[in-house]
């Protein structure tokens, strides 16, 4: 048996909690406890960084859209407003669902900016994350990428740094080709990465006239996907209320399937027929938007039969997030 290493008392002044740099794991703690730094001060520092947010969106304008750009949308952007304006030098500042080679950022040659939501991030608060990516991104050098890395647990977060008075209006894309300013005269390199991006993308549109609805077409069928920003006990008994009653469809041929839970918010999923294409789907999808206001205002106690239906829409839930 290893004998236990002695603990042995620091000779030099011991260090306030305020105090403590951050060294390297296996390294002493510079508190003088005698311990590694992971296994003291070290500690509270990973579990801050590393501790799920839930609702990383929230607060933020268009936080739906948000949730279905991370999730759910293979090629879109949206322009951003910076709660302090844009730098000298950074004429525009772009989210964008995917990045070349999986680049979290990009300073383009004319110094804008594009910033990746669907990349992995290495702490539990994607806000975070994102927010230090896109400051990097504001100061890098124009046509270098930015990688991500450890983020501060007190660093700013996106709430801190966008101007969330500004309208949030995610443009719904066909293709990756809003990667490159010319795809036409693009490299052949660049183009066979676009065709391979574009083959892969599942055609998708926004809905206009009911707020983050996304119709999507696969071989078999069709999907409507609407990330709602209710509370997911209060929506869950308004959709098994209208599923009780037969109003959950959004017409002839189509059937709320489940859900999905992302970011702290549902997303109920409706299975479409193939005919069914986007436009067809925006008046169906306002009458349900009625009929759900109406079911989420309702205190009264749920029947049997809805009971029912709001444990199958439970069991047929998932959680993406």
């Amino acid at each position: 048996m290893a004998k236990k290493r002695p603990q042995t008392k620091a000779g030099k002044q011991q260090l306030k909690d305020g105090e403590i740099p951050v060294v390297g794991a296996r390294e002493p703690c510079p508190c003088g406890s005698g311990r590694r730094y992971k296994a003291c001060h070290g500690r509270a520092a990973a579990q801050a960084v590393t501790e799920l947010v839930h609702r990383p969106f929230e607060g933020l304008a268009g936080e739906c859209d948000w949730v279905a750009l991370r999730e759910l949308v293979p090629a879109a952007t949206v322009a951003l407003t910076l709660k302090d304006g844009l730098p000298e030098g950074v004429p525009s500042v772009t989210l964008a669902t995917v990045l070349p080679m999986a680049w979290p950022a990009l300073r383009r040659d004319d110094g804008s900016v594009l910033l990746a939501l669907q990349n992995d991030t290495p702490s539990g608060d994607l806000s975070r994350d994102l927010a230090d990516i896109l400051l990097r991104a504001l100061a890098a050098e124009p046509g270098s990428p930015v990688a991500a890395q450890r983020v501060p647990a007190d660093g700013p977060r996106l709430q801190d740094v966008l101007d969330q008075g500004a309208a949030f209006e995610p443009a719904v894309h066909s293709g990756f080709e809003f990667w490159v300013p010319d795809a036409e005269n693009a490299t052949p390199e660049v183009s066979a990465s676009l065709e391979r991006a574009n083959e892969a993308a599942i055609p998708t549109t926004r809905l206009a006239g009911v707020d983050a609805a996304y119709w999507c077409e696969t071989p078999e069928k069709n999907h409507l996907r609407w990330v709602m920003p209710h509370a997911e006990e209060r929506l869950l008994d308004a959709l098994a209320r209208l599923h009780a009653a037969g109003t959950s469809s959004l017409g002839e041929g189509t059937r709320l399937v489940g859900s999905f839970r992302a970011h702290g918010l549902m997303v109920p999923v409706w299975d479409l027929p193939s005919a069914m294409g986007a436009e067809e789907c925006e008046k169906p999808a306002a009458e349900f938007a009625e009929r759900l206001t109406e079911a989420l205002a309702s205190d009264a106690p749920l029947t049997a039969e809805e009971r029912r239906a709001r444990g199958g829409l439970t069991n047929r839930q998932v959680t993406l997030s």
